[in-house]
């Protein structure tokens, strides 16, 4: 038996219907917010992700899945999604008719990390991406987006961790500041960080390994060194959180994951008990540089995004159901094969109507095929054979009344919209003789 592979999964049907709500409940969030949805390659040139030599994180180092295609070009499945927007905003010039454009995406990612709970090499990722502004508002109205989408989930104690990285000033001063104070316990940095020491040392504060050492916890904070313009751009961010009855916390170590980060940057935490320390569920922070860096113009930019099947689990651990179980219109039980013909008829012309139905294909008994109505969650069960059929009649059961009638079979499509008080929707029977 061939299996899938490892850190990958299947979304089995009695799943699916959850990820077509979270869905569902993305898109009204970011109409409500006005972003409007890109679609990009799965995979990208290996220069999308892979442009600095100093970039020093963990998903660019070590995580990507790389490899050359036929023609020896180097190709890389996407690990985010802000790089591969950026890469489309440049190439497609969006910047030449929209000043501002406020964007979201949704799709796989794949990382090459220990697969754990909510955490595999293949997984969903949702994002919004602000380009063109460099304005502490939308800075907050961003981070607004991401608490609106966990609420509108059922997960109403949403906490901001939020810090600022200040301008290019502000991080050269602090990261000169640093390294004059970790090389003094370079002997006592893990590997990853005595290169990040040199490369980039601000990614030291990001360490999961050395954050436990009292040297550690004694390391400058970056607010220290903040010019007045960046904090009095981060105080805007902040009041503008406080008028928006939003909860945060100032986080003086979130430096975040990726190097292209500046001013703002935040997580969003819940409170999920299952989830233990690990209760982040989404993230995010402004970049200015990247779309130049990309070949475009000086644009500044913000983003966030969300791990999906995280979103997914927080749900689910909170008891929040976020779809109704299945259920169709009408189930068909049609004995006989004239009947069955006739049944298929009649659910064609009710589903090019609007309505769901089924009936069984297995010729299972009378009593199995009640018990696949009741499966089904049929609303309605129409019952008939060849006698009926001779006088175009059947047996409609209205299982939520437990109210049952005989009617004319051609009447089955207007009987059921007037139940579900629909009858408006189509003034005409579509079943003809």
């Amino acid at each position: 038996m061939i299996t899938k592979p490892k850190g990958t999964y299947d979304v089995l049907p009695l799943e699916s219907k959850e990820w077509q709500k979270l869905e569902e409940v993305i898109r009204k969030i970011c109409k409500l917010y006005n972003y409007k949805e890109i679609r990009t390659p799965i995979f990208e040139s290996s220069d999308v992700f892979h442009r600095d030599q100093n970039d020093t994180s963990d998903m660019v180092t070590k995580e990507t899945y790389d490899f050359k295609d036929r023609s020896d070009r180097g190709i890389t499945l996407r690990p985010e999604g802000t790089a591969g927007v950026a890469r489309a905003f440049v190439e497609n010039k969006l910047y030449v008719d929209n000043p501002v454009s406020k964007l979201f995406y949704m799709g796989p990612m794949f990382r090459y990390e220990r697969p754990q709970k909510g955490r595999n090499r293949q997984f969903s990722q949702f994002g919004v991406e602000a380009l063109g502004s460099d304005s502490a508002y939308i800075d907050a109205e961003v981070i607004a987006l991401g608490a609106s989408l966990i609420r509108a989930l059922g997960l109403k104690d949403v906490t901001v961790k939020i810090n600022s990285l200040g301008d290019e000033e502000s991080r050269s001063k602090y990261k000169e500041v640093l390294v004059n104070y970790f090389s003094k316990y370079q002997d006592c940095l893990c590997e990853d960080c005595k290169n990040r020491l040199v490369k980039n040392p601000l990614r030291i504060l990001d360490c999961k390994v050395d954050r436990n050492q009292e040297f550690f916890k004694a390391a400058p904070k970056i607010n220290d060194y903040l010019n007045q313009e960046s904090k009095d751009r981060f105080k805007k961010v902040l009041d503008s959180l406080d008028s928006m009855d939003l909860k945060y916390v100032i986080d003086d170590n979130l430096v975040r994951g990726l190097d292209y980060y500046c001013h703002t940057v935040f997580e969003l935490e819940v409170n999920v008990p299952e989830f233990g320390a690990q209760n982040v569920i989404g993230a995010g922070g402004r970049y200015n540089k990247l779309i130049s860096d990309l070949g475009g113009p000086q644009t500044p930019g913000v983003g966030m995004a969300f791990g999906m099947e995280r979103l997914l689990l927080a749900t689910n651990f909170a008891g929040k159901k976020l779809a109704k179980d299945d259920s169709i219109h009408a189930y068909f039980i049609a004995l006989g094969e004239k009947a069955e013909k006739e049944a298929l008829k009649i659910m064609n012309a009710c589903r090019i109507g609007g309505l769901s139905c089924e009936m069984d294909y297995l010729n299972g008994s009378l009593k199995s095929q009640f018990k696949k109505a009741d499966k089904n969650n049929a609303r309605f069960t129409i019952i008939f054979g060849e006698n009926e059929l001779e006088e175009m009649k059947c047996n409609i059961k209205d299982n939520e009344t437990d109210n049952q009638e005989t009617i004319s079979l051609l009447e089955v499509y207007n009987y059921i919209l007037s139940k579900l008080n629909k009858a408006s929707a189509c003034n005409t029977c579509p079943i003809k003789n």
